[in-house]
């Protein structure tokens, strides 16, 4: 298993992984949950389960192939395999995981899914653009990705990025030891995210952040900072920890037809003659 992927599910497991669990978990089942369609799919973080409003018949949870330790013991679940140490931190509502597959080599045909959400999956890859360009060819026109990422233009981002310039600098007080997130791939700016679902052909439909209490370890310290939260959304908005994007898959020159035919009007009944009786 991928050491990135040890290093972010041991976070989560901390307080500010938790609270930042908590504020996906409800930006999820707010986007998914009038979303219609057959087939959908998660693609990745088996600690949230981010299908669990929405309501199509066929949901899948997906492990890209580093989650998943290639030589050592897995614990067999319903049609898919998973390392114990990611079985045991999923909570007793998450399905079971339903495949391990490249991320960047989907093992679906073209356009046959009508969603896809990806939790901090692009940060993971080694080639996010790649895995966009995926979904992209899976989802069906008008199909909808769901895309959550850190935040490097944030309290936490900066955070990181300091610890990580001390770190190359020989800085042993603010080294490596001190990084506040854990060491993931790299951070995808939203601005960059947009550009490239743009290039996909991708329409942003609507984009939030959240997050703002500043990067302090202790749950003491993050609920005495709770009221930033209510602060930053209405006066810095863009600086949230952590940023939350629905974007839909337009394709051009697409025209949806009605039915090809009329329908047909009940016929008038024939008029009947008044007779003026004065």
């Amino acid at each position: 298993m991928s050491s990135q992927i040890i290093g972010l599910q041991e976070w989560f497991q901390t307080p500010p992984g938790q609270y930042l669990l908590e504020w996906e978990r409800a930006q999820f089942d707010l986007a998914v949950a009038d979303l219609f369609g057959y087939n959908a799919l998660q693609l990745g973080l088996p600690e949230l389960w981010a299908l669990k409003a929405n309501r199509m018949p066929h949901r899948w949870l997906a492990l890209p192939e580093e989650a998943v330790e290639p030589e050592g013991p897995l614990l067999q679940r319903a049609g898919g395999a998973v390392p114990p140490a990611t079985a045991a931190s999923v909570d007793a509502s998450t399905p079971k995981v339903a495949l391990v597959t490249d991320s960047a080599a989907l093992p679906f045909p073209p356009g046959s899914l009508d969603l896809v959400v990806l939790p901090h999956t692009l940060e993971l890859s080694a080639d996010p653009h790649h895995v966009l360009r995926e979904v992209e060819r899976v989802l069906v026109p008008e199909g909808r990705v769901v895309i959550s990422g850190l935040n490097p233009a944030s309290l936490w981002g900066l955070r990181q990025g300091r610890a990580h310039m001390a770190g190359r600098m020989g800085m042993s007080a603010l080294g490596a030891s001190k990084l506040y997130l854990p060491e993931v791939g790299d951070f995808i700016g939203p601005w960059r995210l947009r550009d490239w679902l743009r290039l996909l052909s991708f329409e942003v439909e609507s984009d939030r952040y959240g997050c703002y209490r500043p990067a302090v370890r202790t749950e003491k310290w993050l609920q005495r900072n709770a009221w930033l939260d209510r602060a930053g959304a209405k006066w810095w908005p863009v600086f949230g920890a952590v940023y939350f994007v629905v974007a839909v898959k337009r394709v051009r020159g697409m025209r949806l037809l009605g039915p090809a035919w009329k329908p047909r009007r009940a016929p008038s009944s024939a008029p009947v003659p008044a007779v003026n009786r004065h």
